[in-house]
């Protein structure tokens, strides 16, 4: 016998909840219908079968054999259904499934390593994916939930949440460089000295370095022997005294806490910047995702106190 799709399901409930409780009344209790509504539904459901599914009298209904039979064969269909979505409802209000995240290098140490055990155990059911990567620009294709990234670098249309405190663009060298050539006093002392160029990853170009100077945006290409395409490398180098770099007072903390580096032209810095746990609007509600939020809340509120 041939059904239409819509009307497959009718009367399945009514059916289920009198087979349960055979009773027309407790069913209609139970679905918080009136019997009328009950009793017609299942009438619907006989005529479409073309068998009785229950025997009724004054005092008492039970199931047909055609009733028994059908009984056995959907309710542990309405059983896995109800299972089903209990469990889509609660993990539609608790953090489950998998985080996808993509992160720039820098926020391993600052971000990802700190608060990772953290999560993990608030919330064991999160499955996380990361990938490393400074280039960002697939985000939204490849399904990620949220990403980390320097702020300026995040597209306007994204939310993004502050990570780090702020940090200031500047140039670097170390104290034997500057004990040989001098410090650079204006962004245009620069072309006095050896600087090592920064080839981003995401664009193939060489960055040139951002300065504020009288109100003024200014632009600088450096000009030196050395070119690299990786930013701790890149601190490495200038560290060895073989050059002055433009980086960041966040990434280039740890050589400044030993020494390796000292900053200069920072009062020309183009302004603050920080790193940002970065998403779009259709993902902001997702509950996997406000925890890894809440985290790091916890975790920068504990840092600053």
């Amino acid at each position: 016998m041939n059904m239409a799709r819509e009307k497959a399901f009718d009367g399945l409930s009514e059916f289920l909840a009198v087979a349960k409780r055979l009773s027309v009344r407790k069913a209609a209790l139970d679905l918080e219908v009136t019997p009328g509504a009950i009793s017609q539904a299942l009438q619907k459901l006989e005529r479409r079968l073309g068998a009785p599914l229950f025997y009724r009298t004054t005092r008492r209904i039970s199931l047909t054999e055609t009733g028994e039979t059908l009984l056995a064969k959907i309710a542990p269909a309405a059983q896995l259904i109800e299972t089903s979505l209990g469990e889509t409802l609660r993990s539609s209000n608790e953090p489950s499934g998998t985080l996808k995240l993509i992160v720039e290098r820098l926020a391993l140490p600052h971000v990802i390593e700190p608060i990772l055990p953290a999560f993990r155990e608030a919330w064991p059911d999160v499955k996380v994916d990361i990938t490393v990567s400074n280039t960002h620009g697939d985000f939204i294709a490849e399904g990620y939930d949220a990403g980390i990234l320097i702020g300026s670098y995040i597209a306007k249309e994204m939310i993004a949440v502050r990570l780090s405190p702020p940090f200031k663009w500047a140039v670097f060298g170390s104290p034997d460089y500057f004990r040989e050539n001098g410090r650079p006093r204006v962004p245009g002392d620069l072309t006095k000295h050896q600087c090592v160029r920064f080839r981003r990853p995401e664009k193939g170009d060489i960055y040139r370095w951002e300065f504020l100077e009288d109100g003024q945006n200014v632009r600088i290409e450096p000009n030196g022997p050395l070119t690299v395409n990786d930013g701790e490398l890149m601190r490495k180098v200038a560290s060895q005294g073989l050059g002055l770099i433009y980086s960041s007072t966040f990434h280039a903390s740890r050589e400044l806490a030993t020494g390796q580096l000292e900053p200069v032209l920072l009062d020309y810095s183009p302004g603050s910047d920080g790193l940002f746990l970065y998403f779009t609007k259709t993902k902001q509600n997702q509950p996997k995702l406000r925890a890894l939020i809440d985290t790091c809340s916890l975790l920068r509120r504990s840092s600053s106190t």
